[in-house]
């Protein structure tokens, strides 16, 4: 198997969890180039990992035996990005959200979808062992009908980390604990649920935080199946508690907290799995491991190659990005 060649733009905080997945994927790909505008990122990550870096975007651009780009820049810098690698022919791993409106992130679907490359999103949170098991057991119907598909995100972030230039901003992030945590627990839920409609909201900005955009999110709405849901985000929970999905069927229960999966059935049969205790809810977001990070960028890879579907498409984000502007519009 001919290895992919890859490059990575952007070396802030997810930069190492990608690097050392690349770096454990090396029988199928080769990171040749890692891009940052910022000459100190780029030293320390040369420092850190065995990748060449350079100091140009042209460098990766330009270079037809690039086949792929991981995007890991600030939200507010992906349409341009994608633009660039859409006209040199290369596929698209990006990190989530889209970008910082709905306007921008359809933009970015289009885009791919009319040149014809792969458009990944990094929502790695469908690679959880629990997230994965919970995934079989609504597609084979263990639970029956859903009646109630509910989430709640309840994270902590300290002021120190939206005292960081354009954290939580609307020109640079694009909103607050809905876009820029909420959306992994958020596309996980509609993965299994489908899609939200008659959305009604609470939106806030706790005094526990200075900053642009909300940091408390309380909404109630229903399925276009029938069931109904809540949903409860913050970044003001400390210390941070695992992300909980609760699905109610008519078949069964199944609670999928952080990494662990609880689900019991009326026929008395139980299902559990369990992970990694580390999940990012506290006060470092990067306090886990790069399993996840290593399966999906794996399963990109794979679709590059023919040989697999894209599990998390631009159009999956892009889904969990309407929802989460349909509960905005609601607060008003």
């Amino acid at each position: 198997m001919a290895k992919l060649q890859v490059a990575m733009i952007g070396l802030g905080m997810a930069a190492g969890h990608h690097a050392r997945a690349l770096l454990d994927l090396a029988d199928q790909v080769e990171c040749v180039a890692a891009y940052s505008q910022t000459e100190a990122r780029r030293q320390a990550f040369a420092a850190q990992y065995p990748i060449p870096v350079v100091d140009s975007l042209e460098a990766i651009f330009a270079n037809p035996a690039i086949d792929a780009v991981l995007i890991l820049t600030p939200p507010s810098s992906h349409l341009e990005l994608v633009e660039r690698a859409v006209a040199a022919g290369k596929h698209i791993l990006l990190e989530k959200p889209l970008d910082i409106s709905l306007e921008r992130a359809e933009a970015i679907v289009n885009l791919a979808e009319e040149a014809g490359v792969k458009l990944g999103v990094v929502l790695q949170n469908r690679f959880r062992p629990a997230a994965l098991a919970l995934d079989l057991l609504v597609l084979t119907g263990r639970l029956g009908s859903l009646v109630e598909a509910s989430a709640a995100i309840r994270n902590w972030r300290p002021q120190s980390y939206y005292d960081v230039e354009g954290r939580g901003t609307r020109a640079r992030d694009g909103g607050g604990v809905l876009l820029t945590q909420g959306i992994h627990t958020i596309d996980l839920l509609l993965s299994y649920a489908g899609t939200p409609k008659d959305v009604a909201s609470f939106v806030r900005t706790t005094p526990i935080h200075r900053m642009e955009t909300e940091d408390l999110v309380t909404a109630a709405f229903s399925y276009e199946s029938g069931a109904i849901g809540t949903l409860n985000a913050t970044t003001a929970a400390y210390p941070g508690l695992p992300d909980r999905i609760e699905l109610i069927g008519t078949q069964g229960t199944a609670v999928l907290s952080g990494d662990t999966l609880d689900a019991s059935f009326i026929d008395g049969t139980v299902a559990q799995v369990g992970g990694e205790t580390s999940i990012g809810s506290g006060a470092d977001p990067m306090a886990f491991g790069h399993d996840m990070h290593r399966a999906l960028i794996g399963n990109f890879l794979a679709s590059v190659r023919g040989e697999d579907t894209l599990r998390v498409t631009g159009g999956d984000a892009l889904r969990a990005q309407r929802f989460i502007e349909q509960i905005l519009i609601a607060s008003r």
